[in-house]
């Protein structure tokens, strides 16, 4: 990307949410690029998500560690091919807190063992609407990972899908965190730029990696 008049740098949007440009540098993305493309194969493979009223996400959709269905997580791709779904690499889990501290500090960073990613593929026709990460049972913060195409990522507050929102410009390899009084802010897509992804990546579309703390257990393990 050509030289910008103004660098982008570090930017809290809000209170506990933060955007930190170009924090994957080109090996990285392509190494992650690379990881997301094995995701993606089945079985607990890419998928169409199904809403419950018969609607489908425009973004498709691979989980690592827990499968996500709305509203909910099992260990199998209840709403897809049944298979089991992929192990959460701990690499990725090493990535996440790095990302935490990078952006919030190393306290923040401390008990986030994170377990669970959710990829999403958008391709230039893609949206996501704003909506909570509200299923999990731990207020550790999500990492956001971008690759490809760049988007516009807006992010609200925690009691309304209405404003007050912030519409922030993602672009590949750029983190955003969101956690404390923000981890519960509704957040959505809506839109993005098709074309614009680094060509030496080799990605049409957007990956967005989102890594989350599930706070659950293994069915009969006991407690919350």
């Amino acid at each position: 990307m050509d030289v910008e008049l103004f660098p982008r740098g570090r930017v809290e949007v809000v209170p506990g949410a933060v955007h930190l440009p170009d924090w994957l540098g080109p090996g990285q993305q392509r190494e992650l690029l690379r990881a997301c493309r094995e995701w993606a194969r089945p079985p607990a493979g890419l998928r169409t998500v199904r809403t419950p009223g018969g609607g489908t996400m425009t973004a498709r959709q691979v989980c690592l560690g827990w499968h996500w269905y709305p509203y909910a997580y099992a260990r199998t791709v209840v709403d897809g091919d049944g298979a089991p779904v992929k192990p959460f690499p701990a690499w990725l889990g090493d990535l996440g807190r790095r990302a935490v501290t990078d952006t919030l500090g190393a306290e923040a960073a401390t008990a986030a063992a994170y377990d669970i990613a959710l990829i999403n593929f958008y391709d230039a026709d893609a949206r996501m609407g704003l909506h909570r990460d509200a299923d999990e049972r731990a207020d550790a913060p999500v990492v956001s990972l971008s690759l490809g195409d760049t988007c516009v990522f807006r992010f609200g507050n925690p009691d309304t899908r209405t404003r007050p929102w912030t519409d922030v410009e993602l672009r590949s390899g750029d983190l955003f965190v969101f956690g404390g009084p923000s981890r519960l802010a509704h957040h959505g897509v809506p839109r993005v730029h098709a074309g614009t992804a680094p060509p030496e990546l080799g990605l049409t579309g957007r990956l967005n990696i989102t890594l989350r703390v599930s706070g659950l257990q293994e069915p009969g393990a006991g407690g919350r």
